[in-house]
This record gives structure tokens, sequence and C-alpha cells, in this order.
């Protein structure tokens, strides 16, 4: 006879922890698969959550999971390879080919975020290159701030940054599809504009200190901010034939319900709104909304 698990999520971030909790306080019996990737693995800190304030991600995580050892909740350290629905039932496959079973379903897998593609990127990536003002806008407060975006992708958060510093500036590496009154605009509000093609970037321990051009030039920098594109983290969600914004995530109703029966989406994979106490809500929100609809169908109808 096979296991049946009331729930299973796929992501063991903020979204699917927060979710397995509540689940967990509903003695569901509730599984975890976490691949062990985060959107945030890169960053140092972890900012704008209310008592956990600079916390670093993994220790975030970390005291999550031991949070939630008194619920019994199951945690497997593997990927979902496949997942499929049929009559009211998920048959989940891990990446090693074992296969799971439960009513419900919670995708909190997240986005993965697209660098742009310039050299020495990767070693500052989430110490002194970000993508999210809102989270680490704060402690590049009055440095010399870098807005990477190319053509014209990066008007709107270098306009954003003068939030945070006076000392702006965009830098489009090399294309020059700026318009006149997108010039205007920019050094109205006091951004400076760099057209020029760059080389790298260059600093000491993660920290960026210049940006080198392909002119030969350099400009003194403390800090890049850029606006890439995401893609979402699994494609489980296709392969269910969820429903995608043109934003690329997939749409959920107002508890986080998808348009598959069962099938719920908390957390960046759902929402333009990245940030990682909204994905904590969210899972929060989901949980109630399983638990409720997993107590809807086992009630005694009379």
């Amino acid at each position: 006879m096979k296991l049946m698990y009331d729930v299973i999520i796929i992501g063991g971030g903020p979204a699917g922890l927060n979710a397995a909790m509540i689940l967990g306080r509903s003695r569901r019996k509730v599984l975890v698969f976490d691949s062990g990737k985060p959107r945030n693995r890169w960053a140092v800190n972890m900012n704008g959550f209310l008592s956990s304030d600079g916390v670093n991600p993994r220790d975030f995580i970390k005291k999550g999971r031991e949070e939630l050892q008194k619920y019994e909740i199951e945690i497997i350290d593997k990927a979902v390879a496949t997942a499929t629905y049929s009559k009211g039932m998920y048959v989940i496959d891990d990446e090693e080919g074992h296969v799971y079973h439960s009513r419900k379903l919670l995708l909190a897998t997240g986005l993965k975020d697209a660098l742009p593609e310039v050299e020495g990127i990767e070693s500052m990536y989430g110490k002194s290159v970000h993508h999210c003002p809102y989270c680490d806008g704060w402690e590049s407060r009055d440095k010399a701030i870098a807005v990477y975006g190319k053509e014209r992708s990066g008007i709107g958060q270098a306009l954003a940054m003068k939030n945070w510093s006076d000392d702006v500036t965009l830098y489009t590496d090399g294309t020059d599809k700026l318009r006149t009154q997108d010039l205007d605009l920019l050094k109205h509000n006091g951004v400076k504009v760099c057209t020029d093609a760059i080389e790298r970037l260059e600093g000491e321990e993660g920290m960026l200190q210049r940006i080198k051009l392909k002119n030969g030039q350099s400009r003194e920098q403390q800090a890049m901010f850029f606006s890439g594109e995401t893609t979402q983290q699994s494609d489980i969600g296709k392969q269910l034939g969820c429903e995608f914004t043109g934003k690329g995530v997939i749409k959920t109703r107002r508890l986080q319900q998808a348009n598959i029966p069962g099938l719920y989406v908390a957390g960046d994979a759902a929402r333009d709104m990245q940030l990682v106490i909204v994905a904590a809500a969210e899972g929060a929100k989901a949980g109630v909304a399983i638990n409720m609809e997993l107590q809807e169908e086992d009630r005694v109808k009379v």
C-alpha cells in the first residue's frame, strides 16, 4: 500500500518552510523537498524581515528547519524531477527516481536571476552587486552606486536608486538607445549616464571598487544594482499545466491557488513582490488554505 501524504511541498525556502509549519501545527502529514539552491544563496545577509533583519540566509533556513522538527515534518534534500496529477492525487518523482504521493501539492520553488554578462560580477554578487534595492539598498546608502541596464532597461532602477544615494550612474554597456527625453529625465534627477562598453568589474573580497571600460577608462564605484531577467527555478509548474503571467510567474488566486485542483503556489514563483517576508507570508496563507480544503474534503456530510 502506497504512503499518502496530505501535502508535498516542493521548495525549502521561507515560503515552503512557513507553509510546512502551519500544516504541521494543523497535524498534517507533510513532506518537503529542498534542492538546496535558494535564490538568495549568494547573499551574505537577508534583510527586511522583522526580527531577522541582517541574518545570514543559510542560518535563517537552518533555524527554520530546526523549528519544524517538533511537528515531525519530513524533509528530503533532493530536487523533484516530475510531478503529475490525476483523480485527486499528485505523484512526485525525485531526481533519483523515488516516487511519492500526496493529496495536495505546494510549489515554493522560487525564481533564478540571470546575471549580466560582465567579467568579475559573479564573485561580487550578493556582496556588492545586487538586484533588489529593498533588500540591499540600505547597505549601499550614500555610496557611489552603478546601475546596469542595457538599452533603456535600467532607467527605472537608476531613478529609484536616488532614494539611497545622490551618486548614481546608469551604465548601458555599449548600447545607446536612450531617447532625448530619457536623458533629460535622468539629468534633471541627478543620474549620470555612461554608454561605453564595460570590460570588467574590479575589486577585492567581493567588494566592487571600480568599473573598467573597454575604452581604457576606469570609474570608481562601490556598489552595483541590476534589473535582469528571471526564470522559474523549476519546470514543475509547466509540467502540471499552470497558467503563467506575462512576467513568467505562475498565476494564483487570493489564497495562492493555481488553476490545477489541489495545487498551490507561494513565494517568488507566483508573485512580482519578491521579498523574503512576503514569500513567508504567502507560505502561511497557502498552508491555511490547504488545511481548510482538506478539512472540507474529510468532513462528514449530512
